[in-house]
């Protein structure tokens, strides 16, 4: 009883992911939700039209998610939230064959997700919680700890606010270029935005977990 109420042991502190790791981590995660979808999305528009390369980005999300399944490894809550979205874009964009509408409906998803990050701060469990396993694992000792879970509200907030900003930025796009423009710069605009975020994000954390780390090991060891 005595060694429950001290807290975990030392051997119970596993060691955190170096920022390597959190790196390569991050980079594979953006790259299956966000780059691959986009490029494989304007290669094919440009070749083959609107419906070819609406059905072969989600059928690139939908092989991702399946091939983690069969291997066993545990699906990214990014790669989820991101085929849930291109499949309702997806949708509606077969139906109407308007590529405005395929191009429009981020701008809405983006306030969806805002809504989803922001609206989360009034729970107990912010957005940023359940997707941080995706990028940086953490055990139940360290993810109580105080300050984590500061961080993790705080990372939430400024998420939703990327969102935000990432929803204006589409749309102004959208109505002042053409089709073509707006695609290579809507892609490049968004990725350079979601990159600068995300090395925010692992700059922060790392910190903020190292700190939390010691200071989680120097209680066990007393």
């Amino acid at each position: 009883m005595a060694a429950i109420a001290a807290g975990p042991s030392i051997d119970s502190v596993t060691a955190f992911p170096g920022v390597r790791d959190v790196v390569a981590r991050t980079a594979l995660s953006l790259a299956t939700a966000v780059l691959a979808p986009a490029l494989l999305f304007a290669s094919t528009f440009a070749w083959l039209g609107l419906s070819a390369a609406v059905l072969v980005a989600l059928a690139w999300m939908t092989g991702a998610i399946g091939w983690r399944r069969a291997r066993g490894h545990p699906v990214s809550g990014l790669l989820l939230l991101t085929l849930g979205i291109m499949t309702v874009r997806s949708t509606f964009t077969l139906a109407t064959g308007n590529a405005f509408v395929y191009f429009v409906q981020p701008v809405f998803s983006d306030a969806c997700v805002a809504a989803i990050f922001l609206g989360s701060l009034l729970t107990q469990r912010p957005l940023v919680a359940r997707l941080a396993p995706d990028f940086y694992p953490m055990d139940e000792h360290l993810a109580a700890r105080p300050g984590i879970q500061l961080l993790l509200r705080r990372l939430t907030l400024m998420w939703g606010i990327v969102v935000v900003v990432k929803g204006s930025l589409t749309l102004w796009l959208l109505v002042s270029l053409s089709t073509v423009h707006f695609v290579l710069f809507k892609g490049a605009a968004i990725f350079g935005l979601t990159l600068l975020a995300a090395a925010a994000t692992i700059t922060i954390a790392s910190l903020v977990v190292r700190r939390e780390h010691r200071a989680l090991v120097a209680v066990s060891s007393r």
